[in-house]
């Protein structure tokens, strides 16, 4: 039996306050609240609780771990995602990936790992002022997580699905690489997405979460941060809303949290909405503008053989020959991936009705899928979306898909195409409510290049979303500056993607995990009087 290092830990007396369960208001004092527990809030509830302070976090998901972890669809999305795995846009033309458990996204996603790339830095300096970020000054800070989180090149050969893409490519002459991975002892089952049952994956729940309440931190989790208190230039509390056992509907119970300082790590929808809902100072009224997704272009393919694509690890080789084709302000790039496919999450994504729908799920076993993550936030065009708050509060993300995501999805659809043909797809479906299928690249390159690309026709999904809080040199052009600090309440950071300026046409996690490294760092040193560490 595969240990539970979850259940050992509470066990020993970890400090865990499931808030569906509170008879009674309560009122805590502390050194710093922490509102999320993904990559941003993890990292630094670790760094801070390590240097000697008291930290409180406040989860509004449930605590899971390996123990629950049955590689079930139908248990995994409504516990451990935002909405039971359909969170939509506004106007449901995006359905958008989001955890909401302890460890956020990471303890759900399908642990790859990138870098920010240069061009992405070099863009940032020229656009925004952030003179102090680069490739090289935070090489430091990624190799320090790479190390924690056991970020390292996959060794395995690639499940059917990925090798697709390989096949593809190498004939096409396109270049296609290996994707590094946090894992640990990885049992390569496919199921990431439901929670690791082995304890493979290095997120957040098994890594840094744990370090922290070894050293007396304090979780609270179904517990939804409401609003900032604040008077003057400072933040004097977080008011939090108790949750009902069904971790959605409030409980009527109350916690209020006071501390020196207050770090926001919601989540680039969470973070905004939170900072709105508290009335925050925002002159430019740039909260919640400019999030960011990666909009995803997906192309499903009948291959001659099994691809058993829900086996083996999901997302292992890329390709970035699409994203360097054009300047990085101009036509939309693209990076390749393959997703794993599991039967609901396919179902549900896949176009068609009836028989036609059936039809496609009847050769599950045979299809394999490429994605195409669009770069966003770059062109003068493309200026993502808008976090606004319903009538209840909680957050809602609006996100026009303009000309120039439709042009770069188009360019998108006909390069997935061309890859599935050439690794012997015998059939290929842009995943769009109109497209028949095509049985050649030849009929495929006709048909793609005539299909109406609309909202909703046209399926677009995303499991990376970014900005909403952006860094910037001011308070003209930013929310918070380069360190996360807000620019108008002096014990407010924000530690999360939504700091990002702009999407980074990687897969976010680590990025996050060593921009938090060195501002939670640079934190610490403040609060504790102490020098930041320093990193070779």
């Amino acid at each position: 039996m595969i240990a539970d290092p979850i259940r050992t830990g509470l066990a020993s007396g970890w400090k865990h306050v499931d808030a569906s369960k509170l008879a009674r208001n309560q009122t805590i004092e502390t050194d710093v609240v922490v509102v999320g527990t993904g990559a941003g809030g993890g990292v630094t509830a670790d760094l801070l609780s390590a240097n000697g302070l008291r930290v409180v976090l406040v989860e509004e998901g449930p605590l899971r771990s390996s123990s629950d972890f049955r590689m079930r669809e139908a248990d995994a999305y409504p516990e451990l995602y935002q909405e039971s795995a359909s969170r939509k846009t506004g106007d449901k033309a995006i359905n958008i990936l989001q955890g909401r458990c302890v460890g956020g996204s990471t303890t759900v996603n399908w642990t790859s790992s990138f870098r920010t790339p240069a061009e992405v830095f070099a863009f940032w300096q020229q656009r925004f002022g952030l003179r102090q970020l680069s490739a090289e000054a935070m090489s430091s800070w990624f190799a320090v997580m790479e190390h924690k989180l056991w970020v390292r090149p996959w060794d395995t050969p690639p499940n059917a699905n990925n090798k697709v893409l390989a096949t593809g490519g190498e004939k096409l002459g396109i270049p296609v690489a290996g994707i590094r991975r946090n894992v640990k002892g990885c049992w390569n089952l496919g199921y990431c997405g439901m929670g690791c049952p082995t304890n493979a994956k290095q997120s957040m729940l098994l890594t840094t979460i744990p370090a922290a309440l070894n050293r007396g931190a304090t979780l609270y989790t179904r517990l939804r941060a409401d609003r900032l208190r604040f008077s003057g230039q400072r933040i004097s509390a977080l008011e939090c809303l108790a949750l009902q056992p069904d971790g959605i509907r409030p409980s009527g119970r109350r916690v209020y949290l006071s501390a020196r300082h207050f770090v926001v790590a919601a989540g680039a929808i969470g973070s905004p909405a939170l900072l709105m809902r508290s009335g925050v100072p925002d002159p430019q009224r740039l909260l919640g503008k400019r999030t960011f997704l990666h909009p995803v272009i997906i192309s499903s393919a009948l291959m001659p053989e099994r691809v058993d694509a829900y086996a083996g690890a999901p997302q292992s080789l890329y390709s970035d020959h699409f994203l360097h084709q054009a300047p990085i302000d101009g036509p939309l790039g693209f990076k390749i991936e393959t997703p794993p496919l599991h039967p609901v999450l396919y179902s549900t994504t896949l176009q068609g009705f009836g028989e036609a729908h059936a039809r496609l799920m009847r050769e599950f076993t045979n299809v394999s899928v490429l994605l195409a993550l669009l770069r966003d936030g770059f062109h003068p065009e493309s200026r993502g979306g808008q976090v606004r708050l319903g009538g209840d509060g909680l957050p809602i993300l609006d996100y026009p898909l303009g000309e120039v995501i439709w042009e770069g999805a188009r360019r998108a659809l006909l390069a997935m195409a061309e890859i599935q043909f050439a690794a012997g797809a015998r059939w290929v479906t842009p995943v769009h409510e109109t497209a028949p299928g095509y049985s050649s690249w030849a009929e495929a390159r006709k048909g793609i290049a005539e299909l109406p690309l609309k909202p909703i026709l046209c399926r677009v999904v995303s499991a990376h979303v970014m900005g909403g809080c952006g860094m910037a040199d001011s308070p003209a052009r930013g929310v918070v500056d380069h360190r996360g600090r807000h620019f108008w309440l002096a014990n407010l950071s924000v530690h999360d993607g939504s700091v990002f300026p702009t999407s980074l046409g990687v897969n976010p996690q680590l990025s996050i995990y060593g921009l938090t490294a060195r501002n939670a760092s640079l934190l610490a040193a403040e609060l504790t009087g102490r020098p930041p560490p320093a990193i070779p």
